[in-house]
């Protein structure tokens, strides 16, 4: 004689079918909303999303870039602040190894890593010119900016000294000659591509110390690079027209 279920197996029996379904249910609104969301990008986008999807799916990893596009980052991609605490030190770490005036300095801002270069450096009091000795100090940063996906923009700045020269009528084009003439570098060297690097001149209005003292401006006559956090790249202008 067959032994009777007992009504608490049967509940149990009956809950574990409802949580099954219960993750059905879920999985499949999943589903639907990002397929929902796919429709609402052009075909570009949508193959991009598709490749990233796949690759989380298969354990992988997936990256914002620029633009609200979506990609797989493979040994590359938008980096997030820890990663680029770990640039700075090592770029200050290879920037003592060349000598002790310690031309390049790094902190961390809201607005991502900042690289400070003072202009002996890179530049004569006056010129947007890089000097032969610019090359081994810009090639320190290089070697970590290469094959990262966060914007990069380089802002030149000025002491409070003023100058006015056929070349360069105000500081505040001396400034973005700078900034430009080391955004070139980058360019010309397959540091970074163009779309990903940017150039701005502040003239003598940002500076890190008052312009009271010799030295307090020769610090305030400066090149920063700096390298912006994942909200910051995600926020830069893009054109659709561009495809590299």
């Amino acid at each position: 004689m067959m032994a009777r279920r007992k009504r608490g197996e049967d509940n149990e029996n009956l809950d574990r079918w409802l949580l099954t379904y219960a993750d059905l249910i879920t999985l499949l609104l999943a589903f639907f909303i990002v397929m929902y969301s796919m429709s609402q990008v052009d075909a570009k986008k949508f193959g991009k999303m598709s490749r990233a999807l796949s690759g989380a799916l298969k354990g992988g990893s997936i990256a914002i870039k620029r633009g609200n596009d979506i990609g797989v980052a493979s040994g590359k991609g938008v980096m997030d602040i820890g990663h680029l605490m770990s640039i700075g030190k090592m770029i200050e770490e290879d920037s003592r190894k060349k000598g002790d005036d310690k031309p390049i300095t790094t902190e961390m801002s809201e607005r991502g890593l900042v690289i400070h270069i003072v202009e002996s450096a890179l530049f004569k009091q006056g010129s947007a010119k890089l000097e032969p000795q610019a090359q081994s100090v810009l090639e320190i940063v290089s070697q970590h900016l290469k094959g990262i996906d966060n914007h990069v923009r380089i802002e030149g700045h000025t002491d409070n000294v003023p100058i006015n020269t056929v070349k360069y009528p105000s500081n505040w084009e001396l400034s973005s000659a700078r900034a430009t003439e080391v955004v070139r570098y980058f360019i010309d060297n397959k540091v970074v591509g163009p779309n990903e690097i940017s150039a701005l001149g502040y003239g003598e209005y940002r500076p890190l110390k008052p312009n009271n003292t010799i030295e307090n401006r020769a610090r305030n006559r400066r090149v920063d690079i700096v390298i912006l956090t994942m909200e910051m790249t995600q926020a830069e202008p893009t054109s659709g027209f561009y495809n590299p």
